[in-house]
């Protein structure tokens, strides 16, 4: 190797060693900015790793209501969840029908109104009506007569005056008149009409008017001012939302668990709200397009949040099983869209996050995060969810 090469081969070194120290110095000058990021990440995630606690003390926690409980194994309830859908109550179903054909002269109620029981919902002229309240006023008469006739032939058969055969066949035409009367007020009642009301009307003989069976909501209206109907038309239809059906397709396997008389819960599918209702029937037959049976629950709906149509998941009771830690179904809250159970501790409550298993809606198996011995916070734990929020809103601030 002559001179000259030594001197390249040195001036090529020098600049690789050059190059690897103008490499390194950003590094090293960027290590010290990025160290404080690094340690408040690392101190963020060792917070948010911390369990959050509410601070109370014994006489704030009697004061908020809360109970508290004990961790510990039980038999939990085992439930299986057959589809189902709303409907009406068809024992509380009725269609109205006006028996009579006729010109509807008024209609008083709505589609959606809520109506009482006797209500009248619509006037129909019916020439059929007059001429039956008109049979009826005609034997009405004609068995005045028959009374009169009656007693004037009775008066004179006992003084001897008449024959007794005057007296007979004036007994006999009362009793006509009033067997006249009688099958001419059934025609009329058949057809929820009466003559009483006619009377008071003046000559209105034809008014017929329709009513409301029972207290309930008009579902269908099919007739209008001026329409002619027939005697067969279902011009209303009423129903008492006050308790509807649910109706259940339940499958072959666990017809077996289906059981008239059974308590269910009936969870609705498009909001969060759920009951309790007992099975009134179960079919016998299997659809043959479905190939399952029908099922019903009747449901008490006081504030009518349980609309006919819609679709509810019924939870029946198939059996029970332990569970090696349980809570209160009420005890598990959701803190950020995680279940949490507020277990006691010293100066207050730690919100400790928890896995649930199975659940019966009394008892709710803790799969992960909590022993059995564990005092918790079994009721009133919602007001315990609402201090957190509210700590964590100072926080923030």
């Amino acid at each position: 190797m002559n001179k000259q090469q030594k001197i390249i081969i040195a001036v090529m070194a020098l600049i690789g060693l050059l190059l690897a120290a103008w490499m390194l110095l950003p590094k090293r000058a960027a290590a010290p900015a990025s160290a404080p990021a690094a340690a408040e990440a690392e101190h963020g995630e060792h917070r948010e790793a911390q369990p959050e606690q509410v601070t109370l003390d014994d006489a704030q926690i009697k004061a908020a209501g809360v109970t508290l409980a004990l961790a510990a194994p039980a038999d939990i309830g085992v439930a299986i969840a057959l589809p189902g859908e709303i409907r009406f109550n068809e024992d509380r179903t009725a269609h109205v029908v006006p028996k009579l054909a006729g010109v509807v002269t008024s209609v008083l109620a709505e589609l959606g109104q809520n109506v009482k029981q006797g209500q009248v919902l619509a006037v129909i002229a019916s020439s059929g009506l007059s001429e039956q309240r008109s049979e009826l006023l005609s034997a009405e008469r004609r068995l005045a007569l028959a009374s009169t006739t009656y007693e004037r032939e009775h008066r004179l058969w006992q003084d001897k005056i008449s024959a007794e055969q005057d007296y007979l066949q004036a007994r006999q035409a009362l009793s006509e008149a009033e067997i006249a009367v009688r099958n001419a007020r059934q025609k009329l009642s058949a057809i929820g009409a009466g003559v009483g009301a006619a009377s008071a009307a003046g000559a209105q003989l034809n008014r017929l008017e329709l009513r409301a069976p029972f207290d309930g909501v008009v579902m269908e209206k099919h007739l209008a001012l001026g329409e002619a109907v027939k005697e067969d038309a279902a011009v209303f239809t009423i129903s008492d939302l006050s308790n509807v059906w649910a109706e259940i397709a339940v499958p072959p396997k666990d017809l077996a668990l289906v059981r008239v008389g059974e308590t269910v819960v009936v969870k609705a599918s498009a909001f969060d709200a759920q009951a309790s209702g007992k099975i009134t029937y179960v079919g016998s037959l299997l659809g043959e397009q479905t190939r399952t049976a029908k099922a019903r629950v009747a449901l008490a709906n006081p504030d009518r949040a349980w609309r006919p149509g819609l679709f509810v998941s019924v939870d029946v009771l198939s059996g029970r099983a332990a569970a090696a830690v349980a809570v209160a179904a009420d005890a598990i809250q959701t803190v950020d869209d995680k279940p949490v159970v507020f277990v006691r501790v010293a100066g207050g409550f730690r919100a400790q996050p928890v896995v649930a298993g199975r659940s019966d809606g009394r008892l709710t198996e803790i799969v992960k995060g909590l022993q059995a011995g564990a005092q918790y916070a079994a009721a009133g734990s919602f007001v315990l969810k609402a201090e957190l929020g509210k700590d964590g809103a100072e926080h923030a601030h």
